[in-house]
């Protein structure tokens, strides 16, 4: 269990403390649970930079971590998006169903492809794309000023670009993911047909 890994898991058990804030902010209206669903989404956030860097740094590169670190980040951006598409009114403001069904979708079609594509060939080779990186930052920065109630006045045109960037994004890296995915297929000799007998 290395130090990268024990921040990432603090990073899950932080997800369902966020949801039960937010949800106690919608629902009573007080302040300091809209406080602290800020906090703990603040922490997870940069702590996603922080086991990054460390596993970086000091070779701390683990198949857990492989697995648990885009598990965190998933759970965490799905929690937040899924919560600020629900009517919120007055407290928050709602997210697009648009966004939430991109974001819902594209990860779907990447779990059946890793599946398929594990399966066909025996190893999955995901390689990072800077445009599914920047879309995965569009959707932090979407929630917390959504959670800091910078969406309104001219606060209002960031959010609209934040969502759509983070939209467009998440879809075009769906789209890289799957042709990735479609090579690897390709490559693979068990998608090549058997001859006759």
């Amino acid at each position: 269990m290395t130090t990268a890994n024990k921040i990432t898991i603090l990073r899950i058990l932080l997800v369902p403390f966020f949801i039960v804030q937010v949800v106690y902010y919608v629902e009573t209206g007080a302040e300091w649970h809209r406080l602290l669903a800020i906090l703990s989404f603040a922490i997870a956030a940069v702590s996603d930079a922080a086991d990054g860097y460390i596993a970086r740094k000091y070779n701390q590169h683990t198949e857990l971590g492989a697995v648990l670190d885009p598990l965190a980040d998933k759970l965490l951006l799905v929690s937040g998006i899924v919560l600020l598409s629900l009517n919120n009114h007055p407290y928050l403001s709602q997210f697009p169903l648009w966004l939430v069904a991109t974001v819902f979708s594209r990860d779907a079609i990447l779990l059946l492809g890793w599946g398929i594509i594990h399966y066909a060939c025996g190893q999955v080779t995901v390689r990072p794309r800077y445009i599914g990186k920047t879309a995965t930052v569009l959707q932090m920065v979407a929630v917390l000023w959504t959670l800091l109630k910078w969406d309104d006045g001219t606060g209002w045109y960031v959010w609209c670009g934040l969502i759509a960037g983070a939209g467009i994004g998440t879809a075009i890296s769906g789209l890289l993911y799957i042709q990735d995915g479609i090579r690897q297929l390709n490559a693979s000799p068990s998608s090549t047909p058997k001859p006759r007998p």
